[in-house]
């Protein structure tokens, strides 16, 4: 079955978290994804928290799925010509590296375009290439920072934290995967690539959008609030087992509040007048809470979920890394699967969050550095062996 993107051809010029997560995005929807490497390890995150020494770090595997790789020195002529027929060759350049790098080496915007005019060449900058601060450089915990997550999250009497989501990296990866989508589509209509480029702090702002609200109707600057919700009473209840992560998340909101009493078997408390409303639950707020804390206690996170969730009302267990790898729902949905690999031995992977009524996709491993030197060099720019040997003898590949 023809995948989505099957006719799109992608440089993955990346490294680390947010371009792989967008050239991996590509893959996944059918793209031929070509990951250009340097000749000196290539991509950090191959060793980067390495957990055995004879294979990448599973920090590499998680963002570079459904991809070829090779190895291109491209500070040397030689290596700068081969890039340059890969271009002419692609539809799609994604890079990622520090502002102005390509453009010393030869390789920017300007020249690529000239050499192929329907290239799609996207950038991801921590702070974009043009504005006061574009010199600074960027990676998840400063996306965050600068985006506003962290002075919104947490408690307000303990310095801001850093959220787990990869709002800034893998945000700003699927941000520029759409952009290139865009771009892709209009180059339908006029023949002419792109610029797309995408700076994580306008990517974690826009994230931010529903945090900002009451700011941009009251001056709000809303403090921080932990588990808290915003009249008084917690979002998340303590379960049975008394471990760290043995909670249960409830929003009852509107008519959710009487749902919930149902479900906890309180229906003794549906119109009591210390929780008619939000105003008096608020004024409440302790006995709310204990009401809803005593049952909690006495269920596990996974069952009082359930519960109240069958009961109509908003909720969820809170779940760690471990218990989202056993998830059923995950597996059946292939948000958790196996992947084939016999190099390294098959391993548990992340799979696609987007499904298209029309396609399956299969995650494939990623790539080992530099495998796919012969192949690419050979079948796209017609390369010999005996060019493959001066390229090696030369150091312009590995």
């Amino acid at each position: 079955m023809e995948k989505a993107l099957a006719d799109v051809k992608v440089l993955d010029l990346t490294h680390v978290q947010a371009g792989p997560s967008c050239g991996q995005m590509l893959g996944f929807l059918g793209a031929d994804v070509v990951k250009v490497e340097d000749t000196r390890g290539g991509d950090s995150t191959r060793v980067d928290l390495a957990h055995r020494e004879d294979s990448d770090s599973f920090y590499f595997l998680i963002f570079n799925n459904n991809k070829r790789a090779i190895t291109l020195d491209l500070k040397t002529d030689q290596g700068k010509e081969l890039f340059k027929g890969l271009i002419r060759w692609a539809d799609v350049l994604v890079e990622n590296f520090s502002k102005g790098m390509l453009d010393r080496l030869g390789l920017g915007w300007d020249v690529l375009h000239e050499i192929n005019e329907r290239l799609v060449y996207a950038t991801i900058k921590g702070f974009g290439e043009y504005g006061p601060d574009s010199d600074f450089k960027g990676y998840e915990f400063v996306a965050q920072a600068v985006g506003g997550a962290m002075a919104t999250t947490g408690a307000a009497d303990r310095p801001p934290p850093m959220i787990a989501p990869g709002v800034g990296d893998s945000g700003s990866g699927l941000t520029a995967a759409i952009g290139i989508l865009a771009a892709l589509h209009k180059r339908e209509r006029t023949g002419k690539g792109q610029k797309v480029e995408i700076s994580m702090q306008d990517v974690v702002v826009n994230l931010m959008r529903m945090r900002i609200t009451p700011t941009l109707a009251h001056g709000d600057e809303r403090s921080r609030n932990g588990h808290m919700g915003f009249r008084g009473i917690p979002m998340v209840f303590p379960c049975a087992g008394g471990g760290p992560d043995d909670y249960v998340l409830i929003h009852p909101r509107g008519d959710g509040w009487d749902m919930m009493l149902a479900a906890i078997d309180r229906a003794d408390l549906i119109g009591d007048p210390r929780f008619d409303d939000e105003d008096e639950r608020a004024k409440n707020a302790e006995e709310a809470t204990a009401a809803i804390t005593e049952w909690t206690s006495k269920h596990t996170k996974d069952e009082a979920w359930r519960i109240i969730a069958r009961g109509g009302v908003l909720a969820g267990a809170t779940y760690n890394t471990e218990e989202l790898l056993e998830l059923e729902h995950l597996r059946e949905r292939e948000m958790v699967v196996t992947v084939d690999d016999p190099v390294r031995g098959d391993y548990t992977m992340i799979g696609m969050p987007i499904k298209l009524s029309d396609e399956h996709t299969t995650v494939t491993k990623a790539p080992r550095y530099g495998e796919h030197n012969e192949s690419v060099l050979k079948t796209i720019l017609g390369c010999s062996d005996d060019d493959l040997a001066e390229f090696r003898a030369n150091g312009v590949i590995v």
